[in-house]
């Protein structure tokens, strides 16, 4: 008989696992987002320097874009050996492959100094960036989900969901305090690399809190039920991607258009802002900077209410209010931005960010309770990053585009309502995991009835 899973860990320890995924997430999206904030910044300039100022930021954004394409491939990658190795090992992998790419960036040469090579390294350092980033998310939620009791899964599991408001907090507050300190000139020139360099710092501590934590009991109690499988009845598992596609291809649909509103609103409101709010009404770098700033820190807080609440009602109605929420807010968010005013605007982005809260909290429980455990990491990360591509990687370039092309937000409004109406849907043919028991081995990975080869 396959062995019992190992029984939730006491509150203590599992604050102590999520305290690491959080710090963990916190230190990859201060990476990822630090892209995002420069890309609209100072790339453009440093980077495309012989392009006119707006089509100069689409190509910082092309590259900013390049970084979700790699996503997929992360998630495949990340998600077989983590179904076949464990979520701990990958999850260190993965923060040392991010940082490392984030410390480089900070070094890169710029356009003035070695031509077009300059953009193309950048953007191979940006695919590394976003291959990790692939990997990470899964990992980081799975870690959680596993250790802890249904009952409050979504609670605890939204916890490493605040490490992206919490890396957007830290990437946005590092940006605003060194254009606040420094000249334009002196940001421009090398300003801007200090925070890319910090990175480097942060991995090291992210590292040593990683390496402290256990494996999930979850994870440990399937692997030793497949291996006394495998060794009474000679079967061969399948892959986790096989498995996943063959089993749960339903579930990997609903989580990519789970994702259409919660990736697309979120890009608009914290990535494409910064040139909405600066080229076209007007506001300073610094205002728009104080003004993510503010919000993350309410997303930051809201997360873990919308994840209790989803314990609560349940993590379909929770993601539902998100998705409606969204949708209806984009005209007058863009009406306030419009305004000019700084309290408009704060008001504005903080109403979004707390509506795509409540998709984004209790979006890890979600999506964990979808698949069985060994094909959770692939599931999940799957789900989760095959959609980027088609939401997250392009929304700031779509806005600038469609900006560029009629002069008004009324088509990005319609973009974002559009996506909306996608995960509306998608919700709607989803069924309720709430309080599902991840502990239960007899719901893993089918295996093929093919004997052991005596070679393999």
């Amino acid at each position: 008989m396959a062995s019992p899973a190992a029984a939730p860990p006491a509150e203590s320890n599992l604050k102590r696992i999520v305290a690491a995924s959080l710090i963990g997430t916190t230190i990859e999206w201060y990476d990822f987002f630090l892209y995002g904030s420069a890309a609209a910044l100072v790339f453009n300039k440093l980077f495309f320097p012989e392009s006119d100022p707006l089509v100069g930021t689409l190509l910082s954004f092309l590259t900013y874009a390049v970084g979700f394409a790699a996503r997929p491939l992360g998630a495949l990658v990340f998600g077989h050996y983590g179904d076949r190795l464990g979520r701990k090992k990958l999850l260190v992998l993965s923060l040392l492959l991010m940082g490392g790419a984030t410390f480089a960036i900070g070094l890169l040469p710029t356009h003035a100094t070695i031509g077009s090579a300059a953009p193309v390294l950048l953007t191979v350092l940006r695919l590394v960036q976003g291959f990790a980033l692939g990997g990470e998310w899964g990992g980081a939620v799975l870690l959680v989900s596993e250790h802890g009791d249904a009952e409050r899964r979504g609670f605890w599991a939204s916890w490493p969901q605040t490490g992206a408001p919490a890396g957007q907090l830290l990437a946005t507050g590092v940006l605003s305090a060194l254009t606040a300190l420094l000249s334009d000139a002196a940001f421009l020139s090398w300003g801007w690399r200090i925070p890319f360099l910090l990175s480097g710092v942060l991995v090291i501590v992210g590292l040593w809190i990683r390496l402290s934590v256990d494996e999930s009991p979850v994870f440990k109690a399937a692997l030793a039920a497949a291996a006394e499988r495998k060794a009474a009845a000679g079967q061969v598992e399948k892959m986790p991607l096989v498995a996943v596609l063959k089993h749960h291809w339903r579930d990997v649909l609903i989580a990519m258009g789970a994702r259409m509103a919660e990736n697309i609103s979120y890009y608009v409101i914290t990535a494409f802002i910064l040139v909405y709010a600066t080229t076209q009404v007007g506001l300073s770098k610094q205002t728009a900077l104080n003004t993510v700033l503010i919000a993350s820190a309410v997303h930051f807080a809201v997360i873990p209410a919308w994840g209790a609440l989803s314990d609560r009602i349940g993590r379909r109605p929770v993601y539902l209010i998100g998705a409606i929420g969204v949708g209806a807010w984009m005209f007058p968010f863009f009406a306030l931005i419009d305004s000019g005013s700084f309290g408009s605007l704060l008001l504005a982005v903080t109403v979004g960010l707390v509506l795509h809260g409540a998709m984004y909290a209790p979006q890890a429980a979600f999506f964990s309770e979808m698949f069985a455990t060994r094909m959770r990491y692939s599931g999940a990360s799957i789900g989760a990053q095959f959609s980027s591509v088609a939401a997250g990687a392009p929304a700031p370039l779509i806005a600038t585009a469609l900006l560029a092309d009629y002069g008004s937000s009324t088509p990005i409004s319609l973009y974002v309502i559009a996506a909306a109406l996608l995960t509306i849907v998608a919700i709607g043919c989803a069924r309720e995991t709430r309080n599902r028991d991840l502990s239960g081995v007899a719901e893993d990975a089918p295996v093929d009835a093919a004997p052991v080869r005596a070679d393999a």
